[in-house]
């Protein structure tokens, strides 16, 4: 099978595309390589570099490929920095997607699977369950969320199947700690390694489940080839929630390190934000294996031999009204 993974020089796609190569597909990965990184991608792939909100280079790429499924990671993840990024996020994570769903119709892709996030459920009570109306609080979520209704109308009109999957703060070996807006086991392990202070924004008893890139990774990639899947949304991620507090001790833990904890004020984010992930247990026999102290264990190891990273800034903040002084 011929198979696209946008955002495989990332995180999650290139995990993805690691496995699709070793089980034998012609994998082409696609990144502009703003947030992912040449050595992630995986051998046997086919590398073009470029951007999804690029839309005749999207035409092009199609065109010249006839791919049979499109796996779409690509997108810029920071859900607190969206606020104050708007345009920028919403033509990456929302005018990209479409350019790449366009596209599938017009050639023929038998299914679109879609890299969305739990971030779409906002406010609402946890756990999450799939039949729950979303109503994202924060620009990520509201991109998310709208590409998602795109990919239901997107079959009803023209036949494209998807499958969706609301995956959460997923982490592991390949993530970006150099980026101090997202991933926050990313940045504990990147400050512990630059003898920094962890920072936390509020009281840190915001409560999180942290879902390890093996638990996670397998099921995306294998997830075409399961028919009862098509045109369904699935949440996928751990099962048990923890709080930033215990986090950030278990990074430090896992890291043999004594970093002081430094508490800086709230910003504006959801609290709470776990799922119940009984659907995707049922129709992929979905079981988590990796706990999260064995996770940032396994994380931990590998942020050791790649070393620290220096954190880089976001260049065009477009909003500076309530920005975190720790983000100016």
């Amino acid at each position: 099978m011929k198979m696209l993974v946008t955002g495989g020089a990332g995180f999650i796609g290139s995990h993805i595309a690691e496995i699709l190569a070793h089980e034998g597909h012609d994998v082409m990965v696609l990144d502009d390589l703003s947030g992912g990184f040449s050595e992630n991608i995986p051998k046997n792939t086919t590398f073009i570099e470029g951007s999804i909100t690029d839309y005749e280079f999207v035409i092009s790429l199609f065109k010249r490929n006839r791919f049979d499924y499109v796996y779409h990671l690509a997108a810029y993840a920071a859900e607190g920095l969206s606020f104050f990024i708007k345009r920028f996020n919403y033509e990456n994570n929302l005018i990209g997607s479409v350019n790449l769903i366009n596209a599938s119709v017009n050639h023929g892709v038998k299914c679109f699977v879609f890299a969305s996030s739990i971030a779409v459920y906002g406010q609402s009570k946890p756990p999450f369950v799939e039949e729950m109306t979303p109503h994202p609080e924060d620009p990520y979520g509201i991109s998310k969320y709208a590409v998602e209704l795109d990919l239901h109308v997107s079959k009803m009109m023209w036949d494209l199947n998807y499958i969706i999957f609301r995956a959460h703060n997923v982490f592991g070996e390949h993530q970006n700690i150099g980026d101090k807006y997202r991933n926050v086991i990313g940045i504990f392990l990147n400050q512990i390694m630059q003898g920094k202070k962890l920072t936390v924004f509020g009281d840190g008893g915001q409560k999180r489940a942290f879902s390890y890139i093996s638990d996670v990774a397998p099921v995306i990639a294998h997830s075409v080839f399961e028919i009862k899947a098509y045109n369904q949304v699935f949440n996928l991620g751990a099962d048990k929630e923890y709080s930033v507090n215990y986090l950030a001790r278990a990074v430090l833990n896992a890291m043999a390190a004594n970093n002081e904890i430094q508490y800086l004020p709230a910003r504006k984010e959801v609290a709470n934000a776990f799922s119940l992930h009984d659907k995707v247990k049922r129709v992929f026999g979905y079981k988590p294996k990796v706990n999260l102290e064995e996770g940032i264990c396994r994380m931990a190891e590998w942020a050791k031999k790649v070393g620290a990273k220096k954190s880089k800034e976001f260049s065009n903040i477009e909003v500076t009204r309530n920005l975190p002084d720790s983000w100016r």
